[in-house]
């Protein structure tokens, strides 16, 4: 079993996207697709935004506990993005699938 599970991910993003005035995300296409971006942030030498607990941990599991620690926001279109200088938050990250859209277009 996942933990934390997706419905607890998507539950946290919604809520810090709340806070910053982000639409809401409902979906765990969209959680897969922002823990997967985030850990190739990471990868090419992204700060992590939690302390790493275990040095055997992959990445892909530290972007989703920086998920559940509320780190992340998720931005789906273009409709609802806010720019990352007007979220606030010096530790957060912010997803933004829009691009990915426009390129699959």
């Amino acid at each position: 079993m996942l933990h934390p599970s997706y419905g607890e991910l998507i539950e946290t993003v919604n809520k810090v996207n709340e806070e910053k005035g982000i639409a809401p995300i409902n979906s765990r296409y969209s959680i897969v697709m922002a823990a997967a971006r985030r850990a190739r942030e990471i990868v090419n030498g992204d700060q992590m935004m939690v302390p790493k607990t275990d040095e055997d941990r992959n990445v892909l599991s530290e972007a989703v506990e920086e998920m559940a620690k509320g780190k992340i926001a998720i931005r789906m279109t273009e409709d609802t993005v806010v720019a990352e200088k007007d979220l606030h938050y010096e530790d957060m990250a912010v997803v933004d699938f829009s691009r990915d859209m426009e390129e699959d277009e």
